[in-house]
């Protein structure tokens, strides 16, 4: 059972950020908090323009958004899992599995706020209406939506996560921080597709239909809130010219793409690219 190869691959290798990463050793302000080519200024006008310690400072500022968003679906992502073993024999290997996963997203979730926290940023947070819709995914989303949804999360932070984890240009604490997301998503990704594929093998046509507008839906609301407009100001940036160059940047909207084609082909197999969905792959240019 996938579960099963899950636990024991959990047993032999597993982190403790409390030790695993440096928190003691000062920021250094010559390291940027991610690989310069995911920022969202990154290729245009605005980014040649600033200075290296404003760019560097703009990075800082992403990579703590990006953990703030990761801290805010995590949360969510664990309600979900505990709702769907709910009253389930904890015994068995797969509740086991979902106890251990949301062990892992809870120390994520304190590793990512500590690492916000070391990078001089504030607590950023999604816009209202993404809290709210939030609120309502976690407490009504169930099989392959509840599923797929953190897969897709999951993903668009991992390719994230591995080029600035190899990045000697990142701050070491962060490389740290991103090595221990990608090793121990890894199988939490594994879980997610296997779980996906198994509740859509139940699916008829229509609650595909429904649950593949619903994914796209999450999907949309997640990727747009992982950088906060508010980081702009914070790193010292006219805050309406910056948002109006993110928004029309072509480098990062490819960057985005490319990360997702994996993903996007996952979920052409799965048969949940369908036409409304693909609607708001394409705003959030996951595709």
């Amino acid at each position: 059972m996938v579960t099963t190869r899950l636990l024991e691959s959990s047993a032999m290798l597993s982190y403790d950020p409390a030790v695993e990463v440096d928190w003691d050793t000062p920021l250094d302000k010559d390291f940027h908090g991610a690989s310069p080519e995911w920022s969202t200024l990154y290729g245009t006008k605005y980014w040649d323009e600033m200075t290296e310690a404003q760019q560097k400072e703009l990075t800082r500022q992403e990579a703590a958004s990006v953990a703030c968003t990761g801290i805010w679906f995590e949360m969510i992502l664990q309600q979900m899992i505990l709702r769907d073993v709910y009253a389930k024999d904890a015994s068995s290997d797969d509740v086991q599995w979902a106890l251990t996963e949301i062990a892992d997203e809870c120390r994520h979730s304190i590793m990512f706020a500590r690492g916000a926290r070391k990078l001089n940023a504030p607590p950023y947070k999604p816009h209202r209406v993404a809290i709210e819709l939030g609120r309502a995914f976690k407490t009504i989303a169930f099989g392959e939506a509840a599923y797929a949804a953190i897969l897709v999360a999951e993903e668009v932070l991992d390719v994230m996560q591995r080029d600035w984890m190899r990045d000697e240009r990142v701050v070491p604490f962060v490389r740290t921080i991103n090595n221990i997301h990608v090793v121990e998503e890894s199988r939490h990704m594994k879980f997610a597709r296997d779980e996906t594929k198994k509740r859509l093998a139940k699916a008829g046509w229509v609650r595909r239909q429904i649950h593949a507008l619903v994914i796209s839906i999450a999907s949309y609301v997640i990727v747009t809130s992982m950088v906060n407009k508010k980081v702009y100001q914070r790193a010292g940036l006219d805050s309406e010219r910056a948002i109006a160059e993110a928004q029309a940047n072509e480098h990062h909207k490819s960057m985005m793409r490319s990360s997702c084609a994996g993903l996007m082909e996952f979920l052409a197999s799965a048969k949940l690219l369908t036409k409304p969905a693909l609607v708001f792959y394409r705003r959030a240019h996951l595709i």
